[in-house]
């Protein structure tokens, strides 16, 4: 199963490679580093990632969509939230991390359902569509395909989360032994939901 993480101009490094290291651990997974155009990459830390051009394939494949302070450019590029609509459209489940939500939102592909983001932030990510059921207090979200976290770290979590749901909570377990990183495994429970 291909696993592609979009990327795009100052992404927010730890939201991807977080997740990277825990969804790395899966053999059945295939990660790719995507972009719009394909190209070099570089995060908001100055991380340089080499990409290929996203070309959505399969029905199977896995979505992974960073926030950073890139997405705040991105909530108004009708040309990538055109491609992020196809990609969301031809994968079976979309996580996104952060402040990845807002460019999901924006893009109307979370009409309707339940989705949470960086608190930090929560007001502006709100702002993007107020046809989403956003939830404050949590560390990560699922309703359907779709995965959303808290911002940064809680990638980790929801990540840790998704592989529970897609294989059993062991895995996940060991996965986060493997990585030396405390699970915050009960996605209700958001330190920082009072953060703003």
């Amino acid at each position: 199963m291909k696993v592609n993480i979009l990327l795009f101009h100052d992404f927010e490094t730890l939201d991807v490679f977080g997740s990277v290291e825990i969804l790395g651990k899966i053999e059945e997974y295939e990660l790719n580093y995507v972009s719009l155009g394909g190209g070099l990459i570089v995060s908001a830390q100055g991380a340089s990632i080499m990409t290929k051009k996203i070309e959505p394939s399969s029905s199977d494949d896995i979505l992974v969509v960073p926030g950073g302070r890139g997405t705040r450019a991105l909530v108004n590029d009708s040309v990538f939230l055109e491609m992020l609509i196809v990609a969301v459209k031809h994968s079976n489940y979309c996580l996104s991390i952060c402040t990845g939500s807002a460019l999901l939102a924006k893009a109307g592909l979370l009409n309707g359902k339940c989705a949470t983001s960086n608190k930090q932030a929560f007001s502006w990510v709100k702002s993007t569509n107020t046809n989403v059921k956003w939830i404050q207090n949590a560390r990560w979200v699922v309703d359907g395909k779709y995965y959303t976290s808290s911002g940064v770290s809680a990638g980790m979590d929801m990540t840790l989360g998704f592989i529970r749901d897609r294989f059993d909570e062991q895995k996940a377990l060991h996965i986060a032994k493997s990585i030396e990183y405390i699970w915050n495994s009960d996605n209700s429970k958001d330190p920082f939901a009072n953060y703003e």
